[in-house]
């Protein structure tokens, strides 16, 4: 690819926009500044362009298998990557330094990673599930599980992975069935079968460690039962647990990571003595494992918005630079022209003009949310009492828009990315096809868009009296209140206005008497409604840091900002007025209705 993402643009959001630098104030990160910031940028774009993007269309074209001798291939290219990213630093950066970390700010680790997403998303995901592995153990694990466990995923030298799913029960986790017995020594055996999981077999690290949801004595049915443990591939000494692969899934997209089926305890890996199963460590206590594992869900959730948005990045670049070289037609201004000898560069049509103006919008509205709601991490971190609650009740609500609005909006993207290809973009020689397909990933794993709606709409919106909202609604018309009284961001800050109240409004009436599952009915609507509303806040924040600028970048942010603001934000209206009005078509189709 010709580029992944903006650098100025990134610089625009980190410095110009959440004035970053003003974290080192904070005694966590006071040891940083602009310089070592941007020397982390600097240094993953340099090894996301030199070790990352060059094997990325070999590593879709060229899947992970099983060979022979049972082991999972990857092509060459991986290994090297990711060691060159953990020998960096890059998976610890952001850790304590007592664990051998830097102390770096979310924000900053966070674009850090973008640049590996957009340059490979089958490679980047290794780096990405362990970072989020070793984070939970961090928070709840025991100073021996962070001694035995993260410390070798920091160092690069394991990886993790997040075991939920399982093949009858999805992502209805009150369903599992893998068990976990406790055998009298401190350990548990592990039995049951889970799908989906990434990074869940490999040759690329001596270790990989497991965090496994699985229902232990005594719970109790449902969610309430579910407790969480860790199931190494191999245990401390060195022997083999029993994890065994299934099989790989083979996917559309997103193929250079592994996709796996694994069962626990089938006695595959078995030794020949012993208690039957796999050795599990308990994290936490016991049945209280689906709230832990919600701390590595909702970081990997904000991980997939990333994902999504840097993937849609790099579609949207590449577009344009076709677009700036592919001669077609005449553009209706160039046909004025009493010099113009032949075709124009097909950026000069409107029309194509249109689609790039709309991934602009996409891609770099959803990186601003992104950052933004990362910023929320490192402020909820590093202070207290008031300015700590606001920010993780604020956090609470943006991160099932943080994962749905980029995972639909940025594959949106990348299928404009093709249609200004036009029939080229539909072939494998260029880019944005497999960006398309490594994208149609994200609207699906960590939770679908739909699970998202109704999370956003069935409890992050009504917790705690309906907290979130209120703040968010608070937030936003702050900004309102800040934009200049004429001119376009007055208009566009009256628009805002409006789509929020009309939010509100909506909310109440969905849940004023309402019967919930009429009101959860359309919880996808909402979704993207409420999506599309705070993404416009994204667009007029960035409007208000452009102000009196001059010069391209800035007129581009205006042009995506008035885009955004005429194009996508009027069609919250409609979308809210449904959703007022408590239709139930969806709910009373019949199921038989669908018959051929």
């Amino acid at each position: 690819m010709a580029h992944l993402l903006s650098r100025r643009d990134l610089d625009f959001l980190l410095y110009e926009w959440l004035d970053i630098t003003s974290l080192t104030t904070r005694e966590r990160f006071s040891a940083h500044s602009r310089e070592t910031f941007d020397g982390v940028l600097d240094l993953s774009a340099e090894l996301a362009e030199k070790l990352f993007a060059p094997h990325n269309k070999a590593g879709d074209q060229h899947p992970p298998y099983v060979g022979d001798d049972g082991k999972v291939v990857l092509i060459d290219d991986v290994k090297p990557a990711l060691d060159a990213y953990a020998d960096a630093d890059l998976i610890a950066a952001p850790f304590p330094a007592d664990l051998g970390g830097l102390d770096l700010p979310m924000t900053i680790s966070r674009a850090s990673m973008a640049w590996f997403q957009a340059a490979n998303p089958g490679t980047s995901s290794y780096a990405l599930l362990t970072t989020a592995n070793a984070n939970l153990l961090v928070a709840h694990g025991t100073e021996e599980q962070i001694d035995t466990w993260v410390r070798p995923m920091l160092a690069g030298r394991y990886s993790g992975t997040m075991c939920l799913s399982e093949p009858q029960a999805g992502s209805s986790l009150a369903d599992i069935t893998t068990k976990a017995r406790p055998v009298g020594d401190g350990t548990y055996r592990i039995t049951g079968t889970k799908m989906w999981i990434s990074a869940g077999e490999h040759e690329l690290t001596d270790n990989i460690v497991h965090l496994v949801l699985a229902k232990a004595p005594g719970g109790g049915s449902g969610v309430k039962g579910i407790s969480l443990f860790v199931v190494p591939k191999f245990l401390p000494d060195g022997t083999r647990n029993d994890v065994a692969l299934v099989g790989l899934n083979h996917k559309m997209g997103n193929r250079g990571t592994t996709n796996t089926l694994l069962n626990f305890g089938d006695g595959t890996h078995r030794p020949d003595e012993g208690e039957p199963g796999a050795i599990g460590y308990l994290v936490g206590e016991e049945h209280r494992g689906l709230s832990y594992m919600f701390h590595m869900m909702n970081e990997a959730r904000i991980g997939v918005g990333f994902l999504a948005t840097a993937i849609g990045y790099a579609g949207y670049l590449a577009s344009v630079d076709y677009a700036k070289v592919r001669t077609q037609g005449r553009s209706i201004v160039a046909a004025q022209r009493a010099d113009q000898s032949g075709p124009s560069p097909i950026i000069e049509h409107a029309d194509v003009k249109r689609m790039l103006l709309a991934q602009k919008s996409y891609v770099e509205g959803a990186l601003a949310l992104g950052l933004y709601s990362s910023r929320l991490v490192d402020i909820e971190s590093t202070s207290d009492g008031d300015e700590r609650d606001r920010a993780h009740t604020l956090l609470e609500l943006l991160t099932p828009i943080a994962k749905a609005w980029p995972s639909r909006w940025c594959t949106e993207a990348n299928n404009l990315a093709i249609q200004v290809h036009g029939g080229y973009g539909y072939t494998t020689e260029f880019d944005v096809e497999q960006c398309y397909r490594d994208n149609r990933l994200n609207p699906i794993h960590e939770g679908t868009n739909g699970i998202q709606g109704l999370d956003l709409l069935g409890r992050k919106v009504t917790m705690n009296g309906g907290a979130g909202l209120a703040l968010l609604v608070e937030t936003i018309t702050a900004t309102i209140d800040a934009a200049p009284a004429d001119g376009e961001a007055a208009e566009f800050a009256a628009a805002l206005r409006t789509a929020v109240d009309d939010l509100v409004a909506t909310t109440a009436k969905l849940w004023t008497g309402a019967d919930p599952t009429v009101a959860l009915t359309n919880s996808s609507v909402y979704l993207q409604a409420a999506g599309h509303i705070v993404i416009a806040w994204m667009w007029l924040e960035q409007l208000l840091a452009v102000g009196d600028a001059t010069g391209d970048f800035y007129d581009g942010k205006r042009a995506a900002a008035r885009y955004f603001f005429r194009f996508e934000l009027p069609s919250t209206g409609p979308q809210l007025e449904l959703l007022r009005s408590l239709d139930q078509t969806t709910a009373e189709t019949d199921p038989a209705w669908f018959t051929a």
